[in-house]
């Protein structure tokens, strides 16, 4: 039997919600707040899907938006210098216009290697700001958007997500003019987001780069259990259904505590509104989205070489490998020699296909795992 539903599915996908859709990470949510206020920049490393943008925005709406201008930018479909700082003008123009309302004039005699557009969006008629940032006029543009957040009345707080994409810019050191910027600033504070570990790791760690200890470094791991089978056992019980504790440590098991893929599955649970969730429920919810990626992952497997195919595979039917390189597993698998398979692991890391962390070796993309363990 079904449960009548509500019309908003609390487990989102796609974007954060606010305070009463984010899971736990209160401890973190308060660290990140301490840091902020006491002046400190922070390196926020974490796997993709694991929750860091949901948690940077989480952060900036504890703050008072009359006592603090944060701003959200996401570097991840740059590719340039220009790209960057059209990403982050955007931002600032648009935050300048809720906060202070300031007209456009005044904007434009501050902002002069910039060239807003205000125009209305067609569906709602809501403003909307975007930029022609010209490559000649991209540095002078960062530096005019840094002075006037410095100028600024309020404190600022600025997340730059998928910060390591800098690192693949075309202008040549790129890393040495932020951090030139960066480190006269008195009035702004930076979360460096970013989801690739060993890059970085390596522009903040590293004594030959220019970011080296300049800030707090900030792990992100997979929210405990207990406190995610309580968020998601609130939120069915209000659409009057049951989540018992065994069939969500099965869920969260699957998919070993990875946010995204937890939530994928919450999500469909919910959506078909069966009254009591089972073993039979998770199974129809994780075969549902097996075929509906199925023809994605098939052409994943086809980009592949035999090597990679083979080694990704092991992995999969595996779950997580220590030893990559170690004999029981490479006989097990028919993987061949040592240095073959050490190499093959190189370029999947590198596609970001396969993920390592303290317990060993696992594929990156849950889901895909599960579809090749098949």
């Amino acid at each position: 039997m079904k449960a009548k539903q509500q019309d908003f599915n609390p487990f989102s996908v796609l974007a954060y919600h606010g305070g009463e859709y984010f899971c736990d990470r209160e401890k973190e949510t308060k660290q990140l707040k301490k840091a902020l206020e006491n002046g400190r920049n922070v390196t926020l490393i974490s796997p993709r899907r694991m929750g860091k943008t949901g948690l940077i925005k989480h952060v900036f709406e504890e703050f008072d938006s009359k006592e603090v201008l944060c701003l959200y930018v996401d570097l991840d479909q740059t590719t340039c210098l220009a790209d960057m700082a059209r990403a982050f003008g955007e931002v600032v123009l648009e935050k300048i216009g809720m906060q202070s309302g300031r007209v456009w004039k005044e904007i434009l005699a501050w902002f002069k290697s910039l060239r807003p557009v205000m125009t209305a969006n067609p569906a709602t008629g809501a403003p909307e700001i975007s930029l022609d940032v010209q490559p000649s006029a991209a540095e002078a543009s960062l530096r005019e958007l840094f002075g006037w957040l410095e100028k600024s009345k309020l404190p600022c707080y600025v997340a730059f997500d998928e910060f390591q994409v800098i690192a693949e810019y075309p202008e040549p050191k790129m890393e040495a003019l932020l951090r030139s910027h960066i480190q006269h600033l008195t009035n702004v504070n930076f979360i460096f987001a970013g989801s690739q570990k060993h890059l970085m790791t390596e522009m903040f760690m590293a004594a030959k780069r220019p970011f080296f200890q300049s800030t707090q470094m900030f792990p992100l791991y997979e929210i405990p259990e207990e406190p995610y089978f309580a968020f998601a056992q609130r939120h069915f019980e209000r659409n009057k259904q049951t989540l018992p504790q065994e069939t969500f440590h099965e869920l969260y098991t699957t998919v070993y505590g990875h946010t995204w893929y937890i939530q994928c599955l919450l999500n469909r649970l919910y959506q078909y509104g069966t009254r009591q969730i089972d073993g039979q429920a998770l199974q129809m919810a994780i075969n549902d989205i097996l075929t509906e990626y199925k023809e994605t992952f098939r052409t994943y497997c086809k980009l592949l070489t035999s090597n990679q195919l083979s080694l990704i595979k092991a992995i999969a039917h595996e779950g997580k490998v220590k030893e990559i390189s170690g004999k029981g597993f490479l006989q097990k698998h028919q993987l061949g020699a040592g240095s073959t398979v050490r190499s093959a692991l190189r370029v999947l890391i590198d596609k970001e296909l396969i993920a390592e962390d303290e317990d060993g070796y696992s594929v990156y993309d849950r889901f895909f795992g599960l579809w090749l363990r098949r």
